[in-house]
C-alpha cells in the first residue's frame, strides 16, 4: 500500500521502515532534508515538500503525521486540509491533546476529509517490536487502512491467549484497536502514558529504597547492600511486578547501577497532566498518577520555594536548622 508520512523522527522514520519491511510504499517527507534522504537510501521515495507527496499517492491519498503535539501538528494539518480531497485520510499518529482532535475531526469531516488519531506506543522499540496502536476515526476509514496497521502492529508473539475472549475483535490480540469515534484514540493513549507514569514512579520509589537500605543511619544488622541491576534482572523473571518498564530498568541499572550519567529532573510530554485533567473532569480519584506528575515537576528544581518555606517554619516554631 502507499502511504505519505510526515515526520522522520525517531518514531516516523522507524514507522516508514517497518511498512517497507512489510512491502508497503511510503513517501516521505521531512523539513530535514537529510532525514528524508536516510529513508530514500532505505527505499522509500522522497518529496521535497507537501505538495510532492501527495502528487505521488494514488487516490484516495493516506497521510501518516509524526509531528510534535501542539502548533506543529495544527500547522500542518491547517495545511493538508486546503490541498486534500473529499474521501482523502489523514492520520495524526502523535500526542495530540484529544480535545483538538475532536475538534479537528469535525472540522475535516466538514470537507469529506477523513481524520484518524493514532495513539501509538513503541518509542525507538517499535521497528523491531512493533507499534500498539489505539485508533480513533471513521469505521470504513480504518479498514481502509488495516493493511498498514496490521504491519505495524507486534502481532500476537508468544503472549498466551487471555481465557474467554471468543467474539471478540480480533485485531486487539494483533496489538491494534479501533476505538471509537474520533479523539478517542488519542484519549485512551493519554491515560495509557498516565497510567505509564503512574509504574514509572513506583518503580524509581522502590529502586531508591533498596539503593539506599545500607545507609549508616540505620541499625548495623538491618543494613543491606542490595545490588539493584541483579534485582531488576530477578524481578524480570516470573515476578508478579515484571513489565517491559522493568526490562528497562535492567538495562539502565546494568549499565550503570549508579546512574551517574543522569541529574534526575524528568521531563513530561504532556500526556500526564491531561490525564489528571481528565479525572479532575470526571471526578475520578487518581491520587498515584497525580502524585507522579507532581514528582516530574519537583525533579526539575533542587530546592523548590515550598521546602523553603517548610525549612523556615520548622526553625520558627522549633528553631530546627537545615542539615549541613
Amino acid at each position: 500500500m502507499k502511504i505519505g508520512i510526515v515526520g522522520l523522527g525517531r518514531m516516523g522514520a522507524n514507522i516508514a521502515r517497518r511498512l517497507m519491511r512489510h512491502g508497503h510504499a511510503p513517501v516521505v517527507h521531512d523539513r530535514n532534508a537529510e532525514a528524508t534522504a536516510a529513508l530514500a537510501k532505505d527505499g522509500a521515495t522522497p518529496a521535497g515538500d507537501v505538495k510532492a507527496l501527495l502528487a505521488a499517492l494514488p487516490a484516495p491519498r493516506a497521510i501518516w503525521l509524526m509531528l510534535p503535539a501542539g502548533a506543529i501538528t495544527g500547522a500542518m494539518i491547517e495545511q493538508m486540509a486546503e490541498l486534500l480531497s473529499p474521501g482523502d485520510i489523514l492520520i495524526d499518529g502523535g500526542n495530540s491533546h484529544f480535545k483538538e482532535t475532536v475538534a479537528r475531526g469535525r472540522a475535516l469531516a466538514a470537507r469529506g476529509i477523513h481524520f484518524i488519531d493514532v495513539g501509538t506506543s513503541g518509542g525507538v522499540w517499535g521497528l523491531e517490536r512493533g507499534y500498539c496502536m489505539m485508533i480513533g476515526g471513521n469505521e470504513a476509514a480504518v479498514h481502509h487502512l488495516d493493511p498498514i496497521f496490521a504491519a505495524l502492529a507486534p502481532g500476537k508473539g508468544d503472549i498466551e491467549a487471555t481465557p474467554q475472549r471468543d467474539g471478540r475483535d480480533p485485531r486487539v490480540e494483533q496489538g491494534y484497536m479501533h476505538c471509537g469515534p474520533s479523539g478517542s484514540g488519542h484519549f485512551a493513549k493519554m491515560v495509557h502514558n498516565g497510567i505509564e507514569y503512574g509504574m514509572m514512579q513506583a518503580y524509581a520509589e522502590g529502586f531508591h529504597i533498596l539503593a539506599t537500605r545500607n545507609d549508616k543511619a540505620l541499625p548495623e544488622a538491618e543494613r543491606f547492600n542490595y545490588d539493584v541491576a541483579d534485582l531488576a534482572e530477578v524481578w524480570r523473571r516470573g515476578s508478579v511486578v515484571s513489565s517491559w518498564l522493568l526490562d528497562l530498568a535492567a538495562i539502565a541499572l546494568a549499565k550503570d547501577g549508579k546512574l551517574a550519567g543522569f541529574t534526575g529532573a524528568v521531563a513530561d510530554s504532556g500526556e500526564g497532566r491531561w490525564t489528571v485533567e481528565a479525572a479532575i473532569e470526571q471526578a475520578v480519584p487518581a491520587e498515584v498518577l497525580a502524585a507522579a506528575i507532581f514528582t516530574r515537576f519537583r525533579s526539575r528544581s533542587d530546592n523548590t520555594f515550598a521546602e523553603k518555606l517548610l525549612s523556615a517554619l520548622r526553625f520558627e516554631f522549633g528553631g530546627h536548622v537545615e542539615p549541613k
